[in-house]
């Protein structure tokens, strides 16, 4: 493997792992705001941040590579507003989707198929989470101060697989 793909895919392992971080912080706020449903989304979500760490990390084994595990960063944000951490949560999608692009790009550079081929589901998997935050995000903006639609939205929120 491509020393530049190695670490490129190598650095997104960390990049996940801290999707999952922000995820979680998010599920703290909400769940100390009693938006239950909320809170477990984002417990899920952080739970398939794992699972693309995961992903990268054994494809990387499976490459031969020997994975270097970095510190993983303490999320930044904090929240006042019920829709600030699903605002924040579209633009880190936004930026992940952007992560994804760098690693496909960097393994097209190098003529890597496999690589690129491995990474195709990341980019469909990417469109699914844009979607989910925006929509997400079109929800909670429309509903504005409504009390019962949060209530709604949450309940709907709270039976994510």
């Amino acid at each position: 493997m491509d020393k530049k793909v190695f670490d490129i895919l190598n650095t997104q392992i960390n990049k996940e792992m801290y999707s999952a971080y922000l995820y979680l912080d998010m599920a703290n706020f909400y769940s100390q705001n009693a938006l239950d449903g909320f809170a477990h989304w984002y417990e899920v979500q952080a739970n398939e941040e794992m699972e693309h760490a995961m992903k990268i990390y054994h494809y990387l084994l499976a490459n031969g590579q020997k994975v270097t595990l970095e510190a993983i960063a303490k999320p930044d944000k904090t929240y006042k507003e019920f829709i600030e951490p699903v605002e924040a949560a579209y633009e880190h999608e936004q930026y992940v989707t952007s992560l994804i692009m760098d690693c496909f790009k960097t393994a097209r550079e190098v003529d890597d198929i496999r690589t690129m081929r491995f990474l195709g589901w990341f980019i469909d998997e990417q469109g699914e989470e844009e979607e989910n935050a925006s929509s997400i995000l079109d929800k909670i903006k429309l509903f504005g101060d409504d009390k019962k639609a949060l209530y709604s939205l949450d309940k709907e929120l709270g039976q994510r697989q």
